[in-house]
């Protein structure tokens, strides 16, 4: 366990036994997704992350997408 996740849990520690309960929770249903998103990766196969890669080039040729740095330059303040 990383020393961060033990402050986390520290601090929740202090906390009333029904506000412990919402953060553990949250913190499972974090993790069920975290484990969910890691299955459909590995399962995703080169072909599929292939189909993916035509459709978003497809988008950016018929679309006008612009690059993400030519909304918001790099080292632009925002407002």
């Amino acid at each position: 366990m990383t020393t961060l996740l033990q402050q986390a849990i520290a601090a929740a520690e202090t906390l009333p036994l029904a506000d412990q309960d919402a953060i553990a929770s949250r913190l499972l249903a974090e993790v069920e997704d975290e484990q969910q998103w890691t299955a459909r990766f590995a399962a995703t196969s080169d072909e599929q992350w292939d189909g993916i890669v035509a459709a978003v080039r497809r988008d950016v040729a018929t679309r006008g997408v612009r690059a993400l740095d030519e909304v918001f330059p790099p080292g632009e303040a925002s407002s």
